[in-house]
């Protein structure tokens, strides 16, 4: 017995102790898992919305006015909705993958240790709640929209990303439905503008599909196709430039938009290794506000367009801190 109870508390004594995560730790990781640089490329969404649908151009023209201007309201509400709703949708997305994040990103805050799934539901149901319920401070159309986003967020997070095909368009529908939620500014545009949010759909269902590589190593016939998915979104920018009077000062902001997203495909293409992977689906993430910005300047001129490129900095800041993927 004396034998048995020395080796215990030998064996003990080289087991570290499993301590519960402080307050700031447990604040951090649930930060952690609403993706802060994502959630700026998501504002970007709402601000090309509101360009496509005329009320950036409307602002623009009220000059020191704008900010009492029930537009530059209901801009608020749009941001502060797309805020509760891409967050908590990406916090949904680790709660449904926790078990599988245990065994391939076992970083991660609810592996870790640092967050429970049962807070980090909590949270993403309280993010998805404020989300929708600043869409309403604006319209039924508006908080309409928002509802759609979010059961279509919550959808991909439990059904969607497991399928090859719907997966990358179910998260493009995410995307789109935000472009059209900051259009929703102005309700009356939206039977004439509904068509640009199958833009941010195809980009979205490019980056998707590029993505499937990214923990186990690509494969040429996805990153081939999330190329081609690209070039297509730039073709469309392309010929809206040439069509919107204007659109004419968008190249600038399409070669930019080229130069971030290409080449790291390529390189992911020529190894196929998931770390080069990874950072061409972080190249496609935070480019969305590059795609954002050149739509931004070709509705609403590319004095705006650079107002909308100005979160780029910031989101690439923050991708410094908190993982984008």
């Amino acid at each position: 017995m004396a034998t048995e109870s020395a080796a215990k508390e030998r064996t003990e004594a080289a087991t570290p102790a499993t301590s519960t995560p402080s307050t700031a730790v447990r604040i951090l990781a649930h930060l952690r898992l609403m993706r802060p640089a994502n959630i700026v490329t998501a504002v970007a969404d709402i601000l090309a919305g509101f360009a496509i649908c005329g009320g950036a151009a409307g602002l623009i023209a009220l000059g020191a006015e704008a900010t009492t201007s029930p537009l530059f309201s209901s801009l608020f509400w749009l941001c502060l909705s797309t805020i509760g709703l891409y967050g908590g949708g990406i916090v949904f997305n680790d709660v449904f993958d926790a078990d599988l994040d245990r065994q391939e990103r076992p970083e991660r805050a609810i592996p870790c240790g640092q967050a429970s799934v049962a807070s980090a539901a909590t949270l993403a149901s309280i993010l998805l709640a404020v989300g929708i319920g600043a869409a309403f401070m604006v319209s039924l159309l508006s908080g309409a929209i928002a509802v759609i986003v979010a059961s279509l967020a919550v959808m991909y997070d439990v059904l969607g990303k497991h399928r090859s095909l719907f997966g990358p368009i179910n998260m493009g529908l995410c995307r789109g439905g935000n472009l059209l939620l900051g259009a929703s500014a102005v309700p009356s545009s939206l039977a004439d503008v509904w068509p640009l949010g199958l833009v941010p759909v195809v980009y979205i269902a490019a980056v998707t599909t590029v993505s499937r590589g990214e923990v186990h190593g690509g494969n040429r016939n996805a990153l081939s196709g999330g190329a081609l998915l690209y070039l297509v979104v730039l073709a469309t920018l392309v010929t809206l430039a040439a069509m919107v009077p204007t659109g004419g000062h968008a190249a600038p902001f399409a070669l930019l938009l080229a130069w971030l997203i290409i080449p790291p495909l390529a390189r992911a293409w020529k190894t196929l290794e998931p770390r080069l992977v990874g950072k061409a689906v972080k190249a496609g993430v935070l480019s969305l506000i590059v795609l954002n910005s050149t739509l931004a300047s070709i509705f609403a001129g590319w004095q705006y367009g650079i107002a909308v490129l100005a979160l780029l900095p910031l989101s690439l800041w923050l991708a410094r801190t908190f993982a984008v993927t």
